[in-house]
């Protein structure tokens, strides 16, 4: 990968899929050098993810690779190809309810996956490891709001405990071989090219066509909903962190770990939820209430003392604003 004008080699796994390519808008708008790694896995319409980051293609301002990262061969090929400063592991099988349909293919991807990537940084001498988790790993936890130094040993899902795993293997690389990492819970994200399963986006369509939104329980069950803008800009600060030489084992050794959350600390409804988007979008909700599903959590809800004390991360879209620009966009989409 040649160096001509970026200032960090940033490879991105994951790195056409929602959260992925709105962070490589941000890092190709910063003048780095990107690297996405996607294996377009078919979780949902491929054709949408390559969407996300044509442009960027086209205009030769990143090097995609297809790949997976659980073929070890050809990522080791990419890392001494691109030769990343900074790896940004956002690649995953994610959700919570098909976790519990394929918990051995979430498990291969998850944590095998996380383990080939943390392998070759190493051996590659990267300066940072930025691995991004979720709140699921939060699981059956009744204390709220969330904080980073809570228990993670009871999620309610083998999603929740595949984030957990990847986030135990990032800390046992960083105490075991000094591998600077920064392991990210995202609560919740929401805003344009959200994946269509998600609630926000499915329930949108749904009003939208006039059918029924499935709701699992009565509709209390509480969400900590973060705008994407907000996300990226956590995740940016957590690249450029200055502050991972000073955390030290029991021993006194030097780890180069932290963990952080990155939610809004504003935690909403269900309910409330659909309230506002029917508003938003101008449409009349029919609500169809099923019974639970295992693997749901009640309510997430981040604690954010650390991230704003470190990080200085201050998320700054209230629910209000950020479904105003997710209708926006999905507008735009259907060209309406």
């Amino acid at each position: 990968m040649a160096r001509h004008r970026g200032r960090r080699r940033v490879l991105v796994t994951g790195g056409a899929g929602f959260i992925g390519s709105h962070l490589v808008d941000r890092l190709v708008e910063r003048g780095d050098e990107v690297a996405v790694v996607d294996n377009f896995d078919p979780f949902y319409e491929p054709a949408v993810k390559r969407a996300n980051i044509e442009r960027h293609v086209a205009s030769g301002a990143i090097v995609l690779f297809e790949a997976d990262i659980r073929n070890r061969a050809a990522m080791e090929q990419i890392f001494w190809e691109v030769r990343p400063e900074i790896v940004l592991h956002l690649a995953a099988k994610a959700g919570v309810r098909p976790s519990l349909e394929d918990p051995r293919g979430y498990a291969d991807v998850n944590v095998m996956g996380t383990v080939n990537l943390l392998e070759l940084a190493r051996e590659h001498g990267v300066g940072r490891f930025v691995f991004g988790s979720s709140s699921s790993v939060y699981g059956g936890n009744e204390k709220v709001p969330f904080a980073e130094d809570d228990p993670i040993l009871r999620p309610a899902s083998p999603y929740g405990a595949t984030k957990a795993a990847g986030e135990a293997l990032c800390e046992s690389f960083a105490a075991a071989y000094g591998l600077p990492v920064v392991a990210l819970r995202f609560f919740t994200v929401y805003g344009p090219r959200q994946r269509p399963d998600l609630a926000i986006h499915k329930f949108a369509r749904l009003m939208l066509a006039g059918r029924p939104i499935p709701v699992y329980g009565d509709g209390t069950t509480e969400r900590d909903y973060t705008y994407i803008d907000d996300i990226i800009t956590g995740i940016e600060r957590a690249m450029q962190w200055e502050g991972l030489t000073q955390y030290r084992d029991a021993n006194g050794n030097q780890v180069p770990y932290r963990v952080f959350n990155l939610g809004s600390d504003r935690p909403v409804r269900l309910g409330a939820l659909i309230t506002l988007l029917a508003r938003t979008l101008g449409c009349e909700p029919v609500v169809e209430y099923l019974p639970e599903q295992p693997g749901d959590m009640r309510r997430t809800w981040a604690d954010l003392s650390r991230s704003r004390t470190e990080l200085g991360y201050s998320p700054s879209v209230p629910i209000e604003e950020g479904l105003h620009r997710f209708a926006d966009w999905l507008r735009a989409e259907d060209g309406s």
